[in-house]
């Protein structure tokens, strides 16, 4: 029978430690989860994908849930980090101190934008629609497709004796955020009546949840008219507008429009990096664009996460951008990628 000394025994110790540790460190795992827009979502499901690659020890899950619905939850401390097309507004921000003890960081990811998607049976031409056409429609005040207002500015096309459709969101929505804010700009009737939110009281319409939802629903529905970000459009084959800017040009959505439109204000974008480009100035700018944020919490108690959530910041903000294009999202400024390289800092 084998002896055993003091020797022997830990060296036995060591090695069963070894083997019973090793697994564990090898399986070892960081899981965050997030929740909100779905304006994003496909540049964020390609992201959290390919990062998983380089680092399979993280895995991030994302809920598209709406905007609303990120903000919420990122308030409410069930999830790790929030999404959203629309900025967060003051009281928001005094909820999220208030529940977290903490304050929240705006971190813009990519830029796109918010197109005006129509079904017209027969038409397949893109529609040109002016600010006065667009607000009227979504009041309720133009109802038909051969109103003047829309025949005047498309006289190549034949509009139908059709009634108007209108799909908006069902849901809080930064993408109505968005499209409501622009609204707000450009007429003083809908910013008086309406106004600009996540979610707001539309004056007619029926709704679809998420970008999904409404690009389906204007997909099935003949005569139908409403709103959704560039890709979804592309995605559903769906036809989409070009819209009269500020500068007064018919402008076509598209990579080039959009990152116009975010120019002006790459260069005096706030610290806390919440700012609105729609009905930007340029002549080449597309008049429905937006930044689409993460909101990451100041505070992050697990080191795991903390380091986790701000090495993955920084790989969006180099590799990632690299990944935007493909799917119709236009990249960030490079001087707002170089503020928000410095913003990540504050993350603790």
């Amino acid at each position: 029978m084998a002896q055993f000394n003091s020797k022997n025994i830990a060296m036995i110790l060591l090695v069963a430690a070894v083997f019973l540790v090793a697994p564990a460190l090898c399986s070892a795992q960081t899981l965050m989860n997030g929740a909100g827009a779905t304006f994003p979502y496909p540049i964020y499901s390609k992201w959290f994908s390919e990062y998983r690659k380089l680092h399979p020890e993280v895995q991030i899950n994302y809920q598209s849930i709406g905007s609303g619905g990120g903000i919420k939850q990122v308030t409410e401390g069930t999830v790790d980090f929030g999404a959203t097309d629309g900025p967060m507004n003051d009281e928001q921000l005094r909820e999220f101190q208030k529940k977290q003890n903490s304050g929240v960081l705006h971190f813009p990811t990519v830029l796109g934008a918010v197109v005006v998607t129509y079904n017209i049976p027969g038409v397949t031409e893109s529609l040109n629609l002016t600010p006065e056409a667009i607000s009227g429609i979504f009041l309720g005040k133009i109802t038909k497709w051969n109103d003047p207002a829309l025949v005047s500015a498309n006289a190549k096309v034949k509009l139908p004796d059709a009634d108007i459709v209108v799909v908006h969101r069902s849901d809080g929505s930064g993408t109505s955020y968005c499209w409501t804010d622009y609204l707000s700009k450009v007429s003083d009737e809908w910013k008086t009546k309406v106004g600009k939110g996540t979610s707001v009281n539309w004056p007619v319409g029926i709704g679809g949840k998420g970008n999904e939802g409404v690009s389906g629903q204007v997909k099935q529905t003949a005569s139908s008219i409403g709103y959704v970000e560039l890709i979804y459009a592309v995605q559903n084959n769906l036809p989409y507008a070009n819209v009269k800017n500020a500068a007064g040009v018919f402008v076509k959505p598209d990579l080039s429009t959009t990152t116009a439109a975010a120019a002006g204000a790459a260069k005096e974008m706030p610290e806390d990096f919440r700012v609105s480009i729609t009905n930007s100035p340029g002549r080449g700018a597309y008049p429905i664009a937006t930044f689409t944020w993460l909101l990451i919490p100041e505070k992050i108690q697990d080191p795991a996460k903390q380091k986790a959530l701000t090495d993955f910041l920084r790989w969006m903000l180099s590799s990632g951008q690299e990944m935007t294009e493909a799917l119709s999202y236009a990249r960030l400024p490079k001087e707002v990628v170089a503020k928000e390289k410095k913003a990540i800092d504050k993350v603790k």
